[in-house]
This record gives C-alpha cells, sequence and structure tokens, in this order.
C-alpha cells in the first residue's frame, strides 16, 4: 500500500508543483500591486499638500522669460520718447534706437494707429529687436547683434495684390448708409463724395431711390485681407434717372475724374466742403441768433455733429489759422489771385495747420465745433470772390479742363476698357 501512494505521488509530483508555482506567483503579484498602491497614495498625499501646491506655483510664477514682447498701437498725442520710455527703456537705449531710426523715418510725425512692437531683453533692459510700421506695406526691422551690441536693419515689405470691387446700390437713407451697408470702406466713401462734391449737394440733390455704382481698387496680403484701398476707377451717381458716370484717367499732367466727354468735374472749389451737413443757414439777411437783431449773414452755414472733417474746398495756401473773434476757430484759405474761403467755429484743427502750409482740395484741415459766438456745432463757411463775400451756394465756378487731341483718345480707349471691365464685374465673370 506504500510501496502505491509514493508511485501516485512521484506521477503527480509535476502538477503539484505547477500548482504551488501559481500560488506563489499570485501572492507575489498581490504583495506587489498593495505596495505600489501605497506608494501612489503618498506621492499624491505629497502634491495635494496646499503648502507644497503654493510654492510650486510661486516658483513657476516668479519665472519670467528672458525675452518680453510688446505691441503699441500710437495714440493721439504720444511722442516716440514718450512711448518708449512706457516700457521702462532708459534716455540712451532710446536715443540709439532713434539713431537707426532717423535716416528712414520722420519720428517727430508719428501717425495716430501706427504700430510699434518691441521685444525686450530683461535681464539688461536692453531692445532685442524693434519694429516700426511705416506704412501698411512697409515695416523697418532691428534686430539686436549679441556680440557688438549694434543694430541690424531690414525693410520689410508686404506683396500685396491689387483687386477691382464693384458695388451698386439703391439709396434710401443717405448715400453714406447705402454705401457702408455694401461694405464700402469709408475712405473710398469720402473720396466718392469728394469727386461729385463740384456738382452735387449731398443735402437737397440727392432724393430717396437714387441709384449710385462704384469700382474701385483694393489691395490684398496673402490672407485676403484688405490693407489698402487705391483709386475709384468708375462712379455712377443715378440722380432722378439722370447717369452721371466718371472714369478715372491716370496719365501724367491730367490724373483725375472725367465724365463721358472727356471734361473733369474738377473745379476751382468745391460746391460743398463738408459731407453730411444740413443747410441750416444761408447767405443774406437774417436775425443773429446770438445778437437777437437782423444784420446781413455773408456766409453758409452747415449743421452737423462736433467733430465732424472739414475740407478744404480747393488747392491753396492757408493765410491764418487761430481764433476769429465771434468765428471762434477759423482757418482762411487763398487759392489764387481770385477766390478765398473762410471756414469757422472748428472744434480743432487739423495737425499741420499752419499760416504759409499749402493744402490740397479735398484735404481734412479741422473739425466742426461751436467756438465763438455759436448756438450748437456747425461750419460757417465764406467764399470771397476779389475781396468780396459772395453767395458760395450761387456761385458759378470755372468748370474742370477738357481733354483734347492724343489725351483725349487716349482717354476714350480708357473708357472702353473700363466699361468692359464694369460689365465683366456685373455678370459675374471676374
Amino acid at each position: 500500500m506504500q510501496k502505491k501512494l509514493k508511485s501516485v505521488f512521484f506521477k503527480n509530483i509535476k502538477i503539484l508543483g505547477l500548482i504551488f508555482l501559481l500560488f506563489f506567483t499570485v501572492v507575489v503579484a498581490l504583495y506587489i500591486t498593495e505596495q505600489k498602491s501605497l506608494s501612489s497614495t503618498k506621492y499624491n498625499n505629497l502634491f495635494d499638500n496646499i503648502y507644497l501646491k503654493k510654492t510650486l506655483n510661486e516658483i513657476i510664477n516668479n519665472l519670467e522669460p528672458r525675452y518680453k514682447k510688446y505691441n503699441h498701437k500710437i495714440k493721439s498725442g504720444e511722442t516716440f520718447d514718450k512711448i518708449l520710455k512706457e516700457y521702462s527703456i532708459d534716455k540712451k537705449e532710446i536715443k540709439y534706437i532713434k539713431e537707426n531710426l532717423i535716416k528712414k523715418v520722420n519720428i517727430n510725425k508719428l501717425n495716430t494707429n501706427q504700430k510699434i512692437q518691441i521685444i525686450l531683453d530683461q535681464t539688461n533692459n536692453k531692445i532685442k529687436e524693434f519694429v516700426f510700421q511705416i506704412s501698411n506695406t512697409e515695416k523697418i526691422y532691428l534686430s539686436r547683434d549679441n556680440k557688438d551690441m549694434k543694430f541690424n536693419q531690414k525693410i520689410l515689405t508686404i506683396k500685396l495684390e491689387k483687386k477691382n470691387i464693384f458695388k451698386e446700390s439703391t439709396i434710401l437713407q443717405s448715400l453714406y448708409k447705402a454705401a457702408t451697408d455694401q461694405n464700402i470702406p469709408p475712405n473710398t466713401i469720402i473720396e466718392f463724395a469728394r469727386i461729385y462734391g463740384f456738382q452735387v449737394d449731398f443735402q437737397r440733390d440727392i432724393r430717396k431711390e437714387d441709384k449710385f455704382q462704384i469700382m474701385y481698387e483694393v489691395f490684398i496680403d496673402k490672407n485676403k485681407k484688405v490693407i489698402e484701398t487705391g483709386e475709384i476707377i468708375f462712379a455712377n451717381l443715378k440722380l432722378s434717372g439722370q447717369d452721371n458716370s466718371l472714369y478715372y484717367f491716370d496719365k501724367e499732367d491730367v490724373i483725375g475724374h472725367y465724365d463721358r466727354n472727356g471734361k473733369s468735374v474738377q473745379k476751382a472749389l468745391m460746391k460743398t466742403p463738408i459731407n453730411g451737413a444740413r443747410l441750416s443757414s444761408s447767405f443774406g439777411l437774417r436775425k443773429h441768433p446770438i445778437d437777437g437783431f437782423t444784420k446781413m449773414h455773408r456766409g453758409t452755414d452747415f449743421a452737423a455733429p462736433k467733430g465732424t472733417p472739414i475740407m478744404a474746398s480747393g488747392n491753396g495756401i492757408i493765410k491764418k489759422v487761430g481764433w476769429c473773434g465771434g468765428g471762434g476757430n477759423c482757418i482762411k484759405i487763398r487759392h489764387n489771385s481770385t477766390y478765398e474761403t473762410v471756414y469757422a467755429h472748428m472744434s480743432k484743427f487739423a495737425r499741420g495747420m499752419k499760416a504759409g502750409v499749402r493744402v490740397k482740395q479735398g484735404q481734412t484741415i479741422g473739425f466742426v465745433g461751436s467756438t465763438g459766438k455759436s448756438t450748437g456745432p456747425h461750419l460757417h463757411y465764406e467764399v470771397i470772390v476779389n475781396g468780396k463775400k459772395v453767395n458760395s451756394q450761387k456761385l458759378k465756378l470755372p468748370s474742370g479742363k477738357i481733354l483734347k487731341g492724343k489725351n483725349r483718345q487716349l482717354f476714350e480707349t480708357n473708357k472702353i476698357k473700363i466699361d468692359v471691365l464694369k460689365s465683366e464685374k456685373i455678370i459675374g465673370l471676374d
């Protein structure tokens, strides 16, 4: 019997060994898992410790990068030195930057919304990179060499693609409202009003249901974003069913907008030197709103919101900029030996306006206000012919030049090209 049991034991010893090995493996695995769980809990408790968290956060928050970038958009009244001092840049560094820029730009004449980018090395408070926007298409890029601390200079040019845009609409409230509803850029709308300003009074001549067409240039970047606007190539203001088409002709010495017959729309003076205004008081006898007695009103008043831009009604040289008594802030322009104009009650003057400065027709010279003897914001506008004040609304101004000879032939060819381009835009070929 004993021999039989031994025989059975030895026959099954391998199976028993496997069972024991399996049991041992399971026990060891459970033990290791338990130890890992305990270890993980310890680490989690460590990191959940509020004091440790605060310490780590404080360390991370105090770790600032070596280089810090600042983007600055120039605001009205800011100077170059004031901007850089705002970012704690010392006088010596400001002087060095100015020396590197002064050959390319006039830093004493900054434009509102121009952009400056500064990358500052916080270890020594020196400028590492400096980018100054010259225009929408050009930037000056200064980068500092770490060895000799001198600036390397580059002019960065943005490549733009020219595109022609055609828009048309019906005027239901105002030209400006109809144009903005078509997403026409504001400066293009102002130019549209300017070129028609020689022959159209936008307050009285435009009626509901009148129409307009416009084809103008835009310059877009690689992201299809409009960076700049160009010339108005074609314009048509259809008043009471009558077309008033204008074509842009860019030949040297005769650049401008012309009607179908090659006659320039530009006259000696614009009919109205302000857009979107209401004729509030005409030339002639009236009861003065402040003085209270009847006297001659030797100008034309246009009511408009404070800050509305006022344009020079013609090319000329400024004779006076300053206080004109009852006229408040005023500007007087001499256009030629015959014509002078006066613009009164301004809230402020445009930048650069002073006696002796030459201005162009349509250029902004100031902004509507209520200075001097005035009951509300408006422009008092005077036209002086050979020393005598006249009614600007009844003045027959010299008409623009008429293209002749070779220029007329070139204009006719150009007009056909514009008409073809306009037709393609209308039917959607381009």
